[in-house]
């Protein structure tokens, strides 16, 4: 079979015929790529073949070149440049010659190819002419062809390669880009290709947005743009006002004044839907940088400092102007709209919810005047607008503003959840559940939980929707009862909540017993029962062990259908199902503490069943370890009968390197263990320490969980205390080692990393110290406390350092000085760094200054 044949059949309708096409092509790159890759680039260029085939074979090439995982993408990136320079340069220009072929869609896919190579090669400093080949062809040909699929090619390339590979180039870039977009090229297509180049490469033309002049010339395109007669060159100019918004704010007030205003205004009124999505976008992207900058500012003021960028206040400028429009877009509903579709009601509702977050109070008597003539309406557009209005302004504006509006509004939404319109009983819900989580002592126990909470749960047994609604609003209420009670009473009797509680979660559980799972109703409805569960008052204990009863017999009859399991979906649900299932086990157990004793052994047999029956790969496992682990820091000593019968499980999941979530919680259920044994767990340390020592050499293992591991190493030294000893020097070399890294300050993703794995260090350091103060072993670690200073050195003096990490080096200097009391380590302690990271207070959590205070007594008595 030749090439042409083997491509049309990989998008042949039947299923047997496409399979072995694939295959065959795929054996065909194994076996002899530099002849595969000829073939493809052969048959992408050549003008005779059907247009069917030749972007099969362009896809084809392009897939061989690209891929989303970064380990396949290195493999192959290497095969690549291991082809010979011969090689690379023909199928290099096939893909070129293609761009100007009279098939539009051929040209658009070789534009894919041309990327695709210039991500592999131009990282790397080869095909260096690339950039100036192409802006040749926009430059100097008059091909229209060529000119829209050369820019769709440059914009790919922008989209996929890093800002500073293509830094270099960036001005011819921009004024090629520019020069395809202005408003006198006479094609739309070749401007569509130009605006979305533009669009990708916005992000490394930042030094052109630093000279006036140029930006200037820039907005003046896009602005232009928006006005062109084609719809989609006018989306395609918004999408990128609202990515110049996110990248160069600081620099848009001269053309909010000017243009955009007006411009994005006149944008939400367009009459087509595209166009106004994306000038509502806009306002919803200058409230997120507005309420951003209103955080940085407010955290530059607890430090006494000027914010980096001041905020100019744009949306409380236009608030007259945009307030109208947003509300008119809420009343044009879709009542046949899919429940997933984005449409410009939900836009407009989203942007209203930003608007309130960025202006805050002036935003109420904006919208007030709205809602109250719309929420008694006959029409339900009128209706459901104004109940989402309401519930989207209710996080912003100061509490004390909102409260008696909500105490008002109250009742009356509380009357709307028997509404004959299902989308108004939907939107009331979620408005309700809004008022449970944002302004909880708007509700008076007396007044309204008893109507609330009855119009919640009949609202159990409505449309999917709405299940999904009511249960998130009974979760919040538990929630933020439950955060209240914390916080002003102490291990509380009972709850306001208390006489609803067993009413409640038996509504909750009926919810739960179907089979479906529309609109995520039968998760939400378990998550709300993990939170009631939670947030239980003392007297409400008898109704949570029933329910964990429940909940394990769902597990039995769940584990006992596993046979009967048919197909993906069947899995997929019954993972689900369990992952649920375990939710409320974990809450119980965490809820119930030692109380959960009499059920372990049901609990530990059910969930090693679920274990053995998962698979190596089910996210159930995960959610099983979770609850083995909650078991054991519940149990403590009272887990050992446990461990032997866990352990086979817990090694494997240990060396699934490539699972990061279950190589995490494993490595977190050691801790768990080696806290709930405390020195009984000695005769698994060595077993502990060899695998997660192994797992530290791992290449494939993620790196966030090694810190977790080194965390642990502090677990499992602070459980065990001297007898930690056979490990100590190895355990000190790999801590050393790991502070050694070094951020890159230009690189924030690594100086997160280091953040975080420095935390990792300080807190297995600590676990050390601490399980070997006080003890004979104490001598041993002498060697190693200028090591461990060094680290807590570097980080207190790290400008960026967090609170956290400031409270575990203080702790940790005190530990160090509390465990050498008599002078061994004085000259240390003295060192000026010391003196000065002690007097300063600034800025400082209570929690912090506590710890700072204990440890200068520590470092007084040892170095008296």
């Amino acid at each position: 079979m030749n090439a042409s044949e083997l491509l049309a059949n990989t998008l042949s309708p039947d299923t047997e015929t496409r399979q072995n096409a694939t295959q065959q092509l795929e054996n065909a790159s194994r076996e002899n790529y530099p002849a595969y890759m000829l073939i493809l680039s052969d048959e992408l260029r050549n003008e005779s073949s059907q247009i069917h085939t030749r972007n099969a074979a362009g896809l084809a090439l392009k897939n061989a070149l690209s891929a989303r995982e970064s380990a396949r993408q290195d493999e192959y990136s290497a095969r690549w440049m291991a082809l010979s320079a011969d090689t690379r340069q023909k199928i290099k220009e096939a893909s070129l010659i293609t761009l100007a072929s009279p098939q539009p869609r051929a040209g658009a896919v070789a534009a894919q190819v041309v990327s695709a190579i210039a991500a592999v090669e131009l990282p790397v400093g080869q095909w260096p002419d690339l950039i100036e080949i192409l802006l040749g062809f926009i430059n100097t040909s008059d091909d229209t062809n060529l000119k829209i699929a050369t820019l769709q090619a440059i914009g790919y390339i922008c989209e996929t390669i890093k800002p500073e590979v293509l830094a270099l180039r960036s001005n011819e870039i921009l004024t090629a880009v520019i020069h395809g977009a202005r408003k006198e090229e006479p094609s739309s297509e070749v401007q569509l290709a130009a605006v979305h180049a533009l669009f990708n490469s916005l992000e490394f033309v930042r030094d052109n947005f630093d000279r006036e002049g140029e930006r200037n010339y820039i907005m003046q395109v896009v602005c232009e743009a928006t006005q062109n007669p084609s719809v989609s060159v006018q989306v395609g100019a918004f999408e990128c006002l609202v990515k110049i918004m996110a990248l160069y704010y600081d620099k848009m007030a001269f053309y909010m004044e000017q243009a955009l205003f007006g411009l994005t205004v006149m944008g939400m009124k367009h009459s087509d839907e595209r166009v106004a999505l994306q000038a509502v976008e806009f306002w919803t992207t200058v409230c997120e940088e507005e309420i951003e900058l209103a955080h940085e500012a407010r955290e530059a003021a607890e430090y006494d400092e000027p914010p980096e960028l001041e905020s100019k206040h744009f949306a409380k400028v236009a608030l007259p102007e945009v307030i109208p429009v947003l509300l008119n877009l809420l009343t044009q509903q879709d009542e046949d709209a899919d429940e997933g579709e984005w449409n410009l009601a939900m836009s407009a509702g989203t942007c209203l919810s930003y608007m309130a977050q960025a202006v805050a109070d002036p935003i109420v008597p904006a919208v007030i005047p709205f809602i109250e003539a719309h929420i008694k309406s006959q029409d339900w557009h009128q209706r459901e607008a104004a109940v989402m209005t309401f519930g989207s302004i209710l996080d912003g504006p100061d509490p004390q503003v909102l409260t008696p509006l909500v105490n008002q509004a109250l009742p009356l939404l509380i009357g709307m959840m028997i509404d004959d319109n299902l989308h108004v009983k939907d939107t009331t819900a979620w408005t309700l559940g809004r008022i449970c989580d944002l302004l909880i002592v708007t509700i008076k126990p007396d007044v309204h939980l008893h109507p609330l909470v009855s119009a919640l749960v009949n609202g159990l047994s409505d449309r999917p929707r709405i299940v999904t609604n009511c249960c998130w609003a009974l979760m919040n209420l538990a929630d933020q009862i439950g955060i209240y009670l914390e916080e002003y009473v102490t291990d509380a009797p009972e709850s306001p909540l208390s006489p609803y509680f067993e009413g409640i979660v038996s509504a909750l559980l009926r919810v739960t017993e179907t089979t479906a799972n529309e609109s995520n109703f039968r998760t939400s409805a378990y998550e709300a029962i993990t939170s009631y569960v939670s947030h239980s008052s003392t007297d409400c204990i008898p109704v949570v062990q029933n329910t964990v009863i429940a909940i394990l017999q769902r597990m039995e009859q769940l584990l006992n259908m596993q046979n009967q399991i048919v197909g993906v979906d069947d899995r997929n649900n019954w993972n689900e199902l369990q992952s649920n299932l375990c939710s409320v086990v974990i809450s119980v157990i965490r809820r119930l503490g030692g109380r959960i004793q009499p059920m372990a052994d049901r609990i530990m047999t059910l969930v090693l069943q679920l274990i053995q029956g998962a698979g190596k790969t089910s996210t159930v496992l995960e959610d099983a370890f979770l609850v083995i682990g909650s078991l054991a820091a519940a149990l403590e000593a009272g887990f050992a009968p446990y461990i032997q019968a866990f352990l086979p499980f817990l090694y494997p999941a240990l060396k699934a390197h490539e699972d990061t979530q279950l190589c995490m919680v494993s490595v977190g259920i050691i801790g768990d263990i080696s806290r709930a044994l405390g020195d009984q767990s000695a005769q698994y340390a060595g077993a502990f320490m060899n695998v997660l020592l192994e797992n530290l050499q791992s290449n494939v293992l993620n790196r966030n969980v090694k810190i977790s591991i080194l965390s642990c190493f502090g677990d499992i030294a602070l459980a065990i205390g001297p007898a930690f000893d056979p490990y100590l020097t190895t355990t000190m070399d790999v801590l050393r080692q790991a502070g050694a890294v070094q951020p890159n300050p230009l690189d924030f993703d690594l100086m997160d990393y280091v953040a975080q794995l420095r935390e990792g260090i300080l807190e297995a350091y600590t676990g050390v110290v601490t399980g070997f103060k006080n003890t004979e072993k104490a001598p041993a670690l002498l060697p190693h406390v200028s090591s461990i200073l060094e680290l807590v050195h570097q980080c207190l003096a790290d400008e960026e350092r967090s609170d956290a990490v400031v409270k575990l080096s203080f702790g940790l200097i005190g530990d160090l000085a509390d465990c050498f009391p008599n002078g061994q380590i004085k000259e240390l302690l003295l060192e000026e760094w010391i003196a000065h990271e002690f007097r300063s207070k600034r800025g400082m959590q209570p929690e912090t200054k506590k710890t700072l205070r204990w440890a200068r007594e520590m470092i007084k008595r040892a170095t008296a």
